[in-house]
Order: structure tokens, then sequence, then C-alpha cells
């Protein structure tokens, strides 16, 4: 197979993209004329209507968080003066193109959920409640409609925003031509620039307040100071098994020809590390409120581990913890385009299986099964990922043969 660097989509790839979106529309049709989304339930009543919104909740957050964990990893190499990574750098860039997409499905359910007045997914959006509840009361200047819009917009904007000047600066390089000293200088202090400003407002949000709205705000009563860089691990590890994959289905279509064995070799080391981050923040979390043992704080763990989630809970541990560990801790099973592939998609589901008991118990209390409805509106997301990876790639040379670090990336070796 001619490497270029440019592609052309195969036929496969096009047809499980419009598979998957299909399957999610489908999905999503049937969720809205049988679960009935307009109802709001009291103490278990409209339940559906609840798994409806639940569901759409749950989705939407993990999957743009995974595809702005691309950005992240652009922001933090750059600003770490990295080379290694810039031999596949278009390939994040692509998955980060998809956060505009997704920040605004993900905008538009959260808008639903709170100016909709489902109560039975976030409790504070009951003004009545709030009123004769002290906890919720005392958290009113944060958790009420108006701000959580309006800290939701602007985080969304500024993601798209920042994520886009950075993408439009590496495609820049490809007109230019050979940049001399002084305007690859000029050229990669820009970089630094806005990857400074993206990583701080990464942090802010992150890094704190948005998993804090988006999702622990669902057992309002409860909070860890853990919760965002828990949530943080989950994602960037799912984000850089999205690299993953689509670096490995690249270079199996004979492209990214400056991408080697080490290469992959370092994606595979991030997944490891970052496997074994998101355990250490896993047990810190769990262990500090097991042996505190206060009401308020243990109420979040006791559905999870002695309630209808326990199945799940644990499971969450052994796909997202003892397997990635087991199999990624070779040297030889980082560098096996098979085995790492396997292992991305086992991390990825896993941490929408994380993102899910995040979200389940507070929202459907008893009910704990898992319903196909679930997995087709993952479908759903999955294929507009693909769309939207799959029209960067063909738009946009696939390695940035100007960049100033493409020869330190080259001779790379781990």
């Amino acid at each position: 197979m001619t490497t270029t660097n440019t592609f052309e989509l195969p036929g496969s790839y096009k047809k499980w993209t419009i598979g998957l979106i299909a399957a999610g529309v489908i999905a999503l049709l049937y969720g809205v004329f049988m679960f009935h989304p307009w109802e709001v339930g009291h103490g278990g009543e409209h339940i559906q209507s609840t798994r409806f919104w639940s569901v759409l909740l749950q989705n939407s957050v993990f999957f743009l968080l995974i595809v702005n964990a691309s950005m992240f990893f652009i922001g933090v190499t750059t600003l770490a003066q990295g080379g290694w990574q810039v031999a596949l750098k278009r390939v994040p860039e692509a998955i980060s193109s998809v956060v505009p997409v997704l920040g605004l499905i993900a905008f538009v359910i959260l808008m639903s959920i709170v100016w909709g007045g489902h109560h039975d997914i976030y409790h504070w959006v009951d003004k009545d409640a709030v009123a004769h509840d002290h906890i919720l009361n005392g958290k009113k200047g944060f958790l009420n409609p108006v701000f959580f819009s309006v800290w939701s917009a602007i985080t969304v904007l500024v993601w798209w925003l920042l994520g886009k000047k950075l993408r439009q600066l590496s495609l820049d390089s490809d007109k230019g031509g050979t940049m001399d000293y002084e305007t690859g200088k000029k050229w990669i202090d820009k970089n630094f620039l806005y990857s400074s400003l993206f990583i701080v407002f990464f942090g802010l949000t992150v890094g704190s307040t948005i998993p804090w709205l988006w999702i622990m705000s669902i057992d309002a009563h409860w909070y860890s100071t853990m919760f965002s860089w828990y949530t943080f691990a989950s994602s960037f590890v799912s984000g850089m098994s999205l690299i993953a994959i689509f670096v490995i289905f690249l270079k199996n279509r004979g492209q990214l020809p400056y991408v080697t064995d080490e290469h992959i070799h370092d994606v595979g080391k991030f997944m490891f590390a970052f496997s074994i981050f998101w355990t250490y923040l896993w047990f810190s979390q769990y262990m500090l409120i097991w042996y505190a043992n206060i009401p308020e704080e243990t109420g979040y763990f006791k559905i999870r581990v002695q309630g209808p989630f326990r199945g799940i809970f644990f499971l969450n541990l052994i796909m997202n913890f003892v397997l990635p560990f087991l199999i990624l801790m070779k040297k030889s099973t980082k560098r096996n385009w098979t085995i790492l592939t396997v292992t991305a998609v086992l991390i990825i589901f896993g941490h929408w299986i994380d993102f899910w008991q995040m979200v389940m118990p507070g929202t459907l209390k008893d009910h704990a099964e898992l319903m196909p409805f679930e997995f087709g509106i993952a479908a759903l997301f999955i294929g507009i990922i693909m769309w939207r990876v799959g029209a960067f790639l063909t738009k946009h040379p696939l390695t940035a043969k100007n960049h100033p670090y493409l020869k330190e990336s080259m001779i790379h070796h781990t």
C-alpha cells in the first residue's frame, strides 16, 4: 500500500459510521416514543423518562470529555516542548475537532434537563426542595439554573475556540513551507501561548467545576474533593485509548510513515500509567470515605457497594485497573498493535461503565439494569466521532511536515 500525506476513507469505515449513527438514531427515537421523556417522576415514578435523560447525560458528557482530552494531550506536550508526538499529532487534532459538535449536543441535553424541571436528575432544580433543604439551600449560589447554564455555555465555547485556534496554528504550518529559526520560534511561541490558555482553562473546568456541576450535583448532598480529578483521569485514559485506536487504524492503512513502534509504545505507556493513576484516585476517594464512616459521605457508596449496583461497581475496578494493568505491564504488549487496540477498546468501554455508575445510582435508584437503549445511544455518539474524525483526516495532511520538531519525532527512541 502506497503511503501518502493524504487519506481517503475506506468503504468499510463509512459503512460502520453510517450503521452506528443509524442504530443510535433508532435507539433515540425509540426512547422518545416509549420512555415519554417530557414526564418528570417523583420517587421512582416515570422511571423510564428518568432513564432517558440519564443515559443522554452520561453519554454526552463522557464522549465530550474524552474527545476534549485529545486537545489536553496536545496542550501539555506542547508546553513540555515534547517532540515525540509530532509524527502522530494530526490524530489528536482530528479527535479534538469533534468538541464543537459534541459540546453543542451536551449543552442542549443539559439545558433540557435543567430548564425542563427534571429534578429526578438534578434535585436542586426544584425550588421548593431547595427552600426546605438546608444543604441544597447552602449550595444554591452555584447550584442554580442560571449559573449552571452560563458556566456550561462559557466552558463549551472556550474549549471550542481555543481548540480551534491550536488546530489552525498547526494547519497553518503546512502552508508556509520549511520554517527558518525566527519563523519557527514565533510559531512555537504562539503555540505556547494558546496551549497555556487552554491548560489553565482546562484546570478550571475539567479539573474542578464541570464535574461538580454536570455529574456530582446529581447527588447534591454528597461531595468529594477528589471527584474532579477522578473524572479527569477516567476521561484522559479513555482519550489516550481513542488516540491509540485511530493511530493504529491509520498505520494499518499505510499512513503516518514517521510513526513507529516507539511512538505507539509511548501511547501505550500513557494508557498504562493513567489506568494506575485512575486506580490511585479510585482507592483514595473510597478508602478515605470508608475509613471516616461519616453518614453524609458514605451514602454515595452504600448504594454502589451494598446495593443493586454492587456488580457494576466492582466490574468497573476489574475492567479499568486489573485488566489494563496485567495486559500493559509488559513492554511487548504495548508494541503489539492488536493487543493494544483490544486493550484500548476495553478501557473506553470500562470507563463508559465508570461514568454509567457515576450517574445512574443517583437517578435510577434501585433500577440497576443495563438496557439495549444505553448501548444504542452510545453507538450514536461513537458514530458521530467517527464521522467528524474521518472528515478531518480526509481534508488535511496527516503529517505536519513543516513542524520544527518533526525531525526529533522521526528519530524518537523510547
